[in-house]
Parts: C-alpha cells; sequence; structure tokens
C-alpha cells in the first residue's frame, strides 16, 4: 500500500474531525436542524474549507451513515467469529450494539422523508454497498433464526429486519434515557426485551 503524503494525512485527519462533528450534531439535532456552517465552526475550519471535502449537507450526512455502517459491519463481523453464538444471538448482540450507540449519542438521525437527501445516498456508492451487506448478514441471520424456532416464522425475515433497523432510530430511548431514572444498561435491556422478545405474556 502506497504511503501517503504528509498533505494526504493532514487531509485525512480534517475529514475524519469533519465526520466525527456531523455525526454527533446528526445525533443530538438531527439533519434538518444541523447546519454546514454549524459543523465548520464545531471543527474549527473555514465553511469554504469544508466544502472542498463535501460539496454539501446531504454529502455530510451521507459520510456520517457510511461511517457508521462500517462499524455495524465489524460488529456483525466480530459476532459472526464466535463460534458457538446461535443466529438469534448475534442478532441480539448487534441490536444491544445499536441500541448502546445511539445513547452514546453516536447514532446519525436522518429524516425518512427527504428527496435531496435519499437521492444522495443512493448515489453513494460506498453507502448502498454496505447498506446491501448489513443487510445481506442481518437477514441470513434472521433465516437461520426463524428455521431453529428463535423467531416468529409468521413474519416475512423483511418486517423483522426492518424492525431491527428502526430501533437506532427508536424514540423509547431517548425517553428513558431523558427521565434520568435508570441506568443505560437497563434501557438497553428493557428495549430488546420489548423489542425481541414481544410484549405479549407467555402462559
Amino acid at each position: 500500500m502506497a504511503r501517503l503524503s504528509f498533505r494526504e494525512q493532514v487531509l485525512r485527519v480534517r475529514e475524519d474531525a469533519i465526520v466525527q462533528s456531523v455525526n454527533r450534531l446528526l445525533a443530538e439535532k438531527g439533519f434538518d436542524a444541523m447546519t454546514v456552517d454549524e459543523v465548520a465552526a464545531d471543527v474549527g475550519i473555514a465553511k469554504a474549507s469544508l466544502y472542498k471535502h463535501f460539496a454539501s449537507k446531504e454529502a455530510l450526512a451521507a459520510a456520517a451513515m457510511v461511517r457508521v455502517l462500517e462499524r455495524a459491519l465489524q460488529v456483525i463481523e466480530a459476532q459472526a467469529a464466535r463460534p458457538s453464538a446461535s443466529a438469534f444471538d448475534c442478532l441480539r448482540e448487534v441490536t444491544r450494539w445499536t441500541l448502546q450507540t445511539q445513547l452514546a449519542g453516536e447514532m446519525p438521525s436522518l429524516p425518512s422523508q427527504n428527496s435531496s437527501l435519499r437521492g444522495t445516498l443512493i448515489e453513494d456508492k460506498a453507502y448502498v454497498n454496505l447498506v446491501m451487506e448489513v443487510s445481506e448478514r442481518l437477514g441470513q441471520w434472521i433465516v437461520q433464526a426463524q428455521q431453529d424456532g428463535s423467531l416468529t416464522s409468521q413474519l416475512p425475515p423483511e418486517v423483522i429486519l426492518y424492525t431491527l433497523y428502526a430501533r437506532a432510530c427508536d424514540p423509547v430511548v431517548g425517553f428513558l434515557k431523558a427521565g434520568g431514572q435508570h441506568s443505560d444498561e437497563q434501557i438497553v435491556d428493557w428495549v430488546l426485551t420489548t423489542c425481541l422478545d414481544g410484549l405479549a405474556a407467555r402462559t
């Protein structure tokens, strides 16, 4: 692998700082409230310098999503390397990581309806490839868990997949955190229970 020049190293460090700032601001304020000016000020660079790295607010959000999906894939690979872990166990631990990341203020919050943002994400090959990879890996575990009876087979696998994805922006986490009466560990365990074990009483 070719060694990066000093200038390339500086640019990469700056880009990492930008993405970290965007990730935090998206988690705190959401896409609509976050501004490019805020990102530039938070990183300590001129707005014009920021635009040399990312052409738009949408591009900033896409970069943050790529970063969190890369982290998710690392978590998935770590779970897959556990020889004795069942598919259900792997799904539970990946979902646990998702909730912990949200509680830590490190999960980007994006609107579900925004045509310009959606267009940028669809055109971002890194984002699309990572979404496909993460979805495929989780989907395989879902099917395995349905086959061994750990998950209900009455639901299509994609419904379960989207339900797990929704934990990344589950408002229950924020409500319980804001109440200040429960630990992060309790909140994660309770949301995992309602998500994966359901609310119906067992006989």
